[in-house]
């Protein structure tokens, strides 16, 4: 009985461990009917190693997931789609998949501009779904309430581009080269890290760009123009694989021994993460460079994920990985919060974007938490090439120091200092040298500059160039920017000016080839009278313009009519006026002879009285005193509308007296402008002239024969051309003609450099000083020798000075009459009201009848 009971205790023992170990499978199995699948897009180019792996990362997480939690209603099922790298091809793939699947959301893996995230965010708003964007290199990030569903992941492009200014600060740097990928997505990264480092007045001494289609022999020709500049500072920032080339091609050309420092970006950091002879033959290239990598804080988990990743990753493609990116821990996260935000959101119908962007928890990377639509990783650590991988040498934060240390707070991505810290531990640097390279630039390594003089035809004071020398305001205000540029480069600028001239002494080509040919890099930069347009601006770096903006027109002055006084005002106009004048005359002497001594006597005193008075307020010399508040009332109101009338006149005449009056459209009048000048005849056609009109001249001479002739005898009425152009002609002829206005259509006259130019920004800064201090106005008196002043476009506005007439005035008459009609009715009524007694006994009959009386008694004694 013993056994049996004891054999009873034993069964119901193992049906109970039974059950309870396999009732949630069993359940599970039984809910696994149950599940709702839920579609999500995945665009990723499965050809590179980073999509793969960020692939792979992202099929781990949502299999992680529902290990977990697997008695969710929903399972993601990913539907991926292979870009093979092609930016097209992606966009198409999101299409196919929009139409092929009910896609809850699309998850976009690749370097992308900012049209193409621009493009996701809207196709996010159109299909209303969440686009999640792993953009590397980051792009311009766009604001969540622009684009709704758009979620951006991205590496922090201004806490990387603030970390690198860091660094080359905190070794006392003050001159870097910087070598990028010629492509949009690695260009812009580059102008916002020039930007920081000028704020630190660190010298951009060069700007070096690759394509990634550049061959070895391309590569090794670009490295050679780099080692002319000396042992210095290299700032790389391009893709894995062309850094990988790059580095390997330094090393062979002897860039990676003493005296030189190499930084990598957080993307080119990227190459290091393969097992492979290629990738070994890459790291013994890099020693002794230091970089950026995204920090991600250490755990017990991540490490036990990593371990089961490296496993499942060398199982598919035979390849052992070193470390895992950033990205791939992000990417896991982002799946894993997709997946919790999935089931959430469905049994509520709410919007999937707002359930996601609300996920807060503690994930691979750290606190996963997303901040204005965007996750952002911004914290740094910084690192050494050195042997078969890398050591950590120190950290950057976001709060913009550089330390040997950090500590994670308990949130886990909240990183802070150490108290502990200093700076950054020891750097082995290229040639296993611990000293700090110098990363100067010496006098002797500056390449020499081939700047390019193109002859100005006809004006030899802007530009005389021949095969010996080149002369002119533009050649010396060039020597003069590059005086002061070298004073804040501390460092010689070397150049040697290149006659633009073919054998004839005549320019090879015209201005916009000259463009042409230092885009094709022919030449480094152009000294002349080049505008700077914003066409040119897409090939060329401009510098700010030294001469005056705009184009202005200049005709014959008109000053020998001795009747040009009248013409100010037109006749119904000065007779008007001169009514206007005597009816106030008379009001005044109304108001005041009752009462005021000085406007009574004899008739004629009276009248003389009266026209004084009126004309008198021309110069405002009237000496009389008035005596009635009324009259003091009309003379105020006329005082202000002679001062208006007076003022009228005088800038009409003075318009008038300067210019001759034309009219540029009609057909009568032709106008000039300078030969083989797109710019000037670019905007004649602009202000809609007949080409039938133009005329073509090419020198200040021919300018004034053409003007001196007029539009009647085989010349022109007026010329149209830039300021600079001008001010030389009127340095001559200033005497018989001005300009009558001009318009800001154009930008002036500018330096033109290879795109990329360091020298840029320092030979605009050295611009600015002299026009400050008056050198450029120096300059420009000596070369163009102006005897006087030409009328502005601030003394005549218009080409067409017209008289002015009554329709211009007749408000200001109509206030001024009714003032004086107002104060005297009031006047009078107040007099009639005080002798209202003797109105009422008034007897008009009486008065008549004794006044006729009067005259018959008068003639009778007389006769």
């Amino acid at each position: 009985m013993e056994i049996k009971k004891k054999t009873r205790i034993f069964c119901r023992l193992y049906l109970f461990i039974f059950f309870s170990f396999n009732a949630p499978i069993i359940l599970l199995a039984q809910l696994d009917k149950s599940h709702v699948e839920i579609d999500v897009g995945l665009i990723v180019d499965m050809g590179s190693w980073e999509g793969r792996m960020m692939q792979s990362s992202i099929s781990m997480a949502i299999s992680d997931f529902y290990s977990v939690n697997g008695y969710y209603k929903t399972r993601i099922v990913l539907r991926t789609s292979d870009s093979k790298g092609q930016h097209l091809l992606a966009i198409s793939s999101a299409f196919d998949l929009l139409e092929n699947f009910n896609l809850k959301a699309i998850i976009f893996i690749g370097a992308q501009s900012s049209m193409e995230t621009k493009f996701l965010g809207e196709l996010g708003d159109k299909a209303k779904i969440p686009i999640i964007s792993f953009s590397t290199p980051s792009t311009s990030p766009f604001s969540n309430k622009l684009y709704p569903y758009l979620v951006q992941i991205a590496q922090d492009e201004t806490s990387q581009v603030a970390a690198i200014a860091a660094i080359v600060e905190a070794f006392k740097w003050k001159n870097v080269i910087t070598i990028h990928e010629d492509s949009d997505e690695w260009r812009v990264f580059i102008l916002h890290l020039v930007e920081s480092l000028q704020d630190k007045n660190i010298h951009i001494a060069y700007k070096s760009s690759l394509a990634v289609s550049s061959a070895d022999n391309q590569i090794n020709e670009e490295l050679n123009k780099l080692m002319a500049f000396g042992p210095t500072v290299f700032i790389v920032h391009m893709s894995p694989i062309l850094a990988s080339r790059l580095f390997m091609s330094a090393k062979k050309l002897g860039m990676m021994k003493k005296g030189y420092a190499w930084i990598l970006t957080v993307n080119s950091m990227n190459m290091n993460h393969l097992h492979s002879t290629r990738s070994f033959e890459v790291m013994d290239s890099m020693q002794g460079v230091i970089g950026l990598k995204s920090y991600v804080p250490p755990s017990k988990e991540l490490h036990n994920f990593t371990s089961r990743w490296r496993k499942k990753f060398l199982l598919e493609t035979d390849m052992e990985v070193m470390e895992l990116t950033p990205f791939c821990i992000l990417a896991y996260d982002v799946a894993w919060g997709l997946a919790k935000a999935v089931e959430r959101a469905r049994p509520k119908e709410i919007l999937l974007i707002e359930i996601l962007l609300r996920s807060n928890f503690k994930g691979l990377s750290g606190d996963f938490q997303f901040i204005n639509g965007k996750l952002d990783l911004n914290a740094f650590e910084i690192v050494n090439m050195i042997g078969k991988g890398e050591r950590r040498v120190g950290f950057w934060t976001p709060e913009g120091k550089i330390a040997g240390e950090l500590y994670s707070s308990i949130h886990g991505r909240e990183l802070s200092l150490s108290n502990t810290s200093g700076g950054l531990e020891d750097i082995i640097w290229p040639g296993g040298s611990a000293t700090i390279p110098k990363g100067s630039v010496t006098k002797m390594s500056i390449r020499k500059l081939r700047i390019a003089v193109p002859r100005s035809v006809g004006f030899p004071e802007l530009v005389n160039v021949d095969r010996r020398s080149a002369t002119g305001f533009c050649i010396d205000v060039f020597k003069a920017a590059i005086e002061k540029a070298e004073l804040e480069l501390e460092l010689e600028v070397d150049y040697e000016f290149m006659p633009f001239l073919n054998a004839t002494g005549k320019n090879i080509g015209t201005y916009s080839e000259l463009i042409d040919e230092i885009y094709l890099k022919k030449y480094d930069g152009a000294v002349g009278d080049i505008t700077m347009t914003a066409n040119r601006s897409l090939y060329v770096d401009f510098t700010i313009p030294y001469t005056d903006l705009g184009v202005g027109t200049i005709a014959p002055k008109n000053n020998k009519n001795m009747w040009i006084f009248l013409k100010p005002l037109t006749g119904d106009l000065w007779l008007s006026s001169a009514g206007l004048f005597i009816l106030t005359g008379i009001v005044i002497w109304l108001i005041e002879r009752p009462i005021n001594n000085e406007f009574q006597g004899p008739i004629s005193h009276q009248i003389g009285m009266i026209f004084w008075f009126s004309f008198s307020t021309l110069a405002f010399a009237h000496k009389e005193k008035l005596l009635s508040n009324f009259s003091r009332f009309v003379v105020i109101v006329w005082v202000f509308v002679v001062l208006i009338l007076t003022s009228s006149y005088t800038a009409t005449l003075t318009s008038m007296i300067t210019v001759q009056q034309i009219q540029l459209n009609s057909k009568e009048n032709y106008i000039g402008y300078q030969t083989d000048s797109s710019i000037t005849r670019g905007v004649i056609s602009n202000l809609n002239f007949r080409n039938s009109n133009l005329r073509p001249f090419c020198s200040p001479e021919e300018y004034a024969n053409a003007l001196s002739r007029g539009s009647k005898k085989g010349g022109v009425s007026a010329i149209i051309d830039e300021i600079p152009y001008i001010k030389i002609f009127l340095a001559k002829y200033s005497a018989d003609y001005a300009m009558i206005g001009s318009t800001s259509t154009t930008n002036g006259f500018a330096f033109a450099f290879r795109k990329g130019s360091s020298l840029v920004p320092y030979m605009s800064r050295a611009i600015a000083k002299l026009r400050e201090n008056g050198k450029l106005m120096k300059l420009e008196h000596e070369w163009f020798k102006r005897q006087s002043t030409f009328a502005s476009e601030d003394d005549d506005p218009s080409s067409v000075v017209k008289p002015l007439t009554l329709d211009s005035f007749r408000g200001l008459f109509l206030i001024s009459g009714v003032s004086s009609a107002l104060a005297l009715a009031v006047l009078y009524s107040f007099k009639l009201y005080k002798n209202w007694h003797f109105v009422k006994n008034f007897n008009l009959k009486d008065i008549m009848w004794g006044r006729i009386k009067f005259v018959k008694e008068y003639l009778s004694i007389n006769n």
